[in-house]
């Protein structure tokens, strides 16, 4: 990768992005990826997918997280610490601002959230979050080092770590009932399960025939394949992932892009290289991409990294921003 993002930017959305998470020194994805419930004790389960109004949880609650640790919380956690935006953002559509001591530096959603005191960014504030009195600290993948580091301090530290959209949604209910919040988990969940129902019934007649294959790009010189949220967007939209053959986030062989024919590029409104270029710009650029479908027809379409880089409660929104990038005639309001 031989540009540089404007203002250091590229350096957050590449372990952002690369990762599909924003979590303080992240390095390594822990196992056990899906956390489940291991015992509950009077917890009201809702007849159907939307939980009563006045569902509560029932404690003392013990769960795993996705290192597989069990956690047992007596009470609903009264002070929280968020470690990575996808978690921030979690906690504040669950409605716990008030309970919320602390975030990290590159959290930026919601607005409030830049208000918080800070618990460091890509190297955690260790005596910060120790000061914070946090009955429980919530991360996205955490390198092993930094879990160690925090459980070996008695600091109750929750991972989350949703591989699918699916897993998202079932996480985001797994964190409504740790805080008891149950009822706003299913309000969010519901949310989520339209918007995916929404590009999913729209796309649901293609023909092969009628797919467009898709190239993205969100940090110069890098693209997706497999194992990741924008590769599982594009299929769930019904779209041929150009560097569908790789898998995570890898160098680009122009090569083979070329040789894919693009219909549709997909690229970051957020990235710039030291000399003011955009990527799109950095793009159109590159001997023989000018001969791409999608460069001769102007199917250059920006959109915003966050809303599908990180495993929070915006990223079915993500989906849909990518399904109407895609396919804009099927994505009516």
């Amino acid at each position: 990768m031989n540009k540089m993002l404007k203002s250091g930017s590229l350096f957050i959305t590449m372990l952002m992005l690369a990762l599909t998470l924003a979590a303080c020194g992240a390095e390594t994805e822990p196992k056990n990826s899906a956390p489940a419930p291991v015992q509950q004790e009077e917890t009201e389960t809702p007849d159907s997918g939307q939980a009563e109004e006045g569902s509560k949880t029932g404690y003392p609650l013990t769960v795993k997280d996705a290192t597989g640790e069990e956690i047992t919380f007596e009470a609903a956690p009264a002070k929280v610490v968020s470690l990575s935006p996808s978690e921030t953002e979690k906690l504040f559509a669950l409605g716990l601002d008030e309970q919320i001591v602390g975030v990290s530096e590159v959290d930026d959603y919601p607005e409030a959230a830049k208000s918080k005191p800070k618990m460091g960014g890509y190297e955690m504030d260790v005596e910060a979050i120790v000061a914070s009195g946090a009955d429980v600290v919530f991360t996205a993948a955490m390198n092993e080092d930094n879990i160690k580091k925090l459980r070996d301090l008695d600091i109750k530290l929750f991972v989350n770590d949703p591989k699918t959209i699916e897993e998202v949604m079932t996480n985001i209910e797994l964190v409504g009932e740790i805080t008891d919040r149950q009822a706003e988990a299913q309000d969010i969940v519901a949310q989520m399960q339209e918007e995916l129902d929404s590009v999913k019934n729209a796309v649901k007649d293609l023909k092969e025939e009628d797919k467009k294959t898709v190239y993205v790009e969100f940090s110069p010189g890098w693209t997706v394949g497999k194992g990741t949220y924008l590769d599982e967007m594009l299929n769930i939209s019904n779209a041929v992932n150009a560097a569908g053959d790789g898998e995570g986030w890898f160098e680009v062989s122009e090569e083979n892009i070329i040789s894919a024919n693009p219909d549709v590029i997909l690229y970051s409104a957020n990235v710039m290289d030291e000399s003011n270029k955009t990527l799109d710009q950095i793009i159109k650029e590159r001997s023989g991409w000018d001969q791409m479908e999608a460069v001769k027809n102007d199917q250059l379409i920006k959109l915003d990294d966050n809303l599908i880089s990180r495993p929070g409660p915006r990223v079915t929104q993500g989906l849909v921003e990518v399904a109407k990038a895609i396919y804009p005639d099927l994505m009516t309001p």
